[in-house]
């Protein structure tokens, strides 16, 4: 460093000059100052093009509980033996970006937290206590504060709404009323922004885009029994949401809504973080996977394969089934488990993805077309269209929309399910407003940048 100094001193032509011209030690030693403290404050601007400086390089941290999916290329589309569904949807490559996927399905756990947030949530603007929200901003606004948690005991008398009450009490406990926890949520609608503005950088009311939402989050419990005529399922509705038992089981009976409330409200419970600390919130959102992103990531990298693992046999060599399905059309334990298993039972594909085939099926940002390979672009193919639960979609009423613009793409089969359904090609849908006992989901991020393996 001093050496360095000394260098730029002695190269410096205005102090050459001064010194030749005035030799006066003073003026040197101040001239040895200043270069001093212009070198410190960094370089000068000359006019010439650098760009902003300062810039700090930044890598895509890695998502807890998630994995990465490289950038690659695959062929979508069923094996040629399925001779039928070869018709409507012929092979296809398709180019897909990196991002981060989950490596397991969502569990009952994971998706308690987000209840208990909107729980707690509304126990706060109950209270209005000031200790539940940040400090006000310039603009006088209070925002909640979702790390600090409500004192139920305090606050006893004030939260009494939130329980049932009268008659619907059962045995005189203390119940939270389910049909009150409401989840209000943004999110921006890209696509008709793009469609819409016509007239690039043309003043715009953005609002126009912005879209807000309200979502009943608790889980349809009483799917086990909806989905099956006939069939004693009872316990399962009585306990799997609740039980530490299922903790690392997969949450089913989501709707395709609850499941985008979700990503919401995960990718708001991260700003927030980085928001608190300091920090910009420099990642994309989580979302749901569009079905392409969710077949090439079950492939595993590989070409061709039948299942994530490869194929062609749902067994192993010892006759063992390699997923949670219904093999032998009826034996459903043959696997292990009757019912979902634990989201990290049997091995993971080459990504490392637990359970892409079998357990339970995975709801897909996509929406339903028979037919989406013959228009779906080859590069991130994705044909996605939020309709509302409920209310108004633009000026038409919910109710009046074709019942098929309703359909969402799953993928994977699930534990009831013969094999064809867990094959990587295949696919089918749900009705985005149902919940099923054998539907779950898992999150998505995309990742910025080329690679996570670059590092400049």
């Amino acid at each position: 460093m001093k050496n360095t100094v000394m260098n730029l001193f002695t190269n410096n032509k205005f102090t050459r000059k001064a010194k030749n011209f005035l030799g006066n030690r003073t003026l040197r030693s101040t001239a040895f100052l200043v270069t001093v403290m212009a070198y410190a404050c960094g370089p000068a601007d000359t006019g010439d093009l650098t760009g902003v400086l300062d810039r700090r390089p930044w890598f895509h941290p890695q998502p807890p509980g998630m994995v990465n999916i490289p950038s690659g290329t695959f062929h979508t589309g069923q094996g040629g033996q399925d001779v039928f569904n070869s018709y409507l949807e012929p092979n296809k490559q398709m180019t897909i970006t990196s991002f981060w996927m989950d490596e397991t399905e969502i569990t009952n756990n994971e998706y308690r937290q987000f209840v208990n947030y909107v729980i707690d949530s509304l126990a706060r603007i109950s209270c209005d206590d000031d200790e539940y929200y940040f400090p006000e901003d310039e603009e006088g606004n209070r925002l909640i504060n979702p790390y600090r948690q409500v004192d139920w005991i305090k606050h006893k008398e004030e939260l009494s709404d939130m329980y049932y009450q009268g008659d619907e009490r059962f045995q005189g406990k203390h119940q939270i009323d389910t049909r009150k926890l409401i989840f209000h949520f943004q999110w921006t609608d890209f696509a008709t922004a793009a469609a819409e503005d016509q007239l690039k950088y043309a003043a715009m009311n953005r609002s126009k885009f912005m879209r807000n939402e309200d979502v009943l989050v608790y889980p349809d419990t009483l799917c086990w029994v909806r989905d099956f005529t006939y069939s004693y399922n009872e316990p399962m509705a009585q306990v799997y949401f609740h039980h530490p038992k299922y903790d690392e089981y997969p949450v089913v009976g989501v709707t395709w809504h609850q499941a985008f409330a979700f990503c919401r409200w995960r990718t708001d419970r991260k700003t927030a973080f980085w928001e608190m600390n300091g920090y910009l919130p420099n990642t994309h959102d989580f979302r749901l996977p569009s079905e392409y992103e969710w077949e090439y990531a079950a492939r595993g990298g590989r070409i061709g394969n039948k299942y994530p693992w490869g194929g062609p046999y749902a067994r192993n060599s010892k006759g063992c089934p390699l997923a949670n399905f219904k093999p032998l059309r009826g034996n459903y334990g043959v696997d292990g488990g009757v019912y979902p298993v634990r989201v990290d039972s049997y091995f993971p594909n080459d990504f490392g993805l637990y359970n892409m085939a079998g357990n339970v099926s995975e709801w897909t940002s996509t929406s339903w077309d028979e037919a989406n390979n013959a228009f779906a672009h080859d590069l991130n193919g994705e044909s996605s269209k939020f309709i509302k639960e409920r209310g108004m979609q633009g000026k038409i009423p919910v109710k009046n929309i074709n019942i098929n613009e309703k359909r969402k793409v799953i993928r994977g089969g699930s534990w009831k399910d013969i094999a064809y359904f867990i094959e990587n090609g295949a696919r089918t849908s749900e009705y985005q407003d149902t919940s099923k006992s054998y539907v779950g989901f898992r999150c998505v991020q995309t990742y910025i940048g080329r690679s996570n393996k670059d590092r400049q």
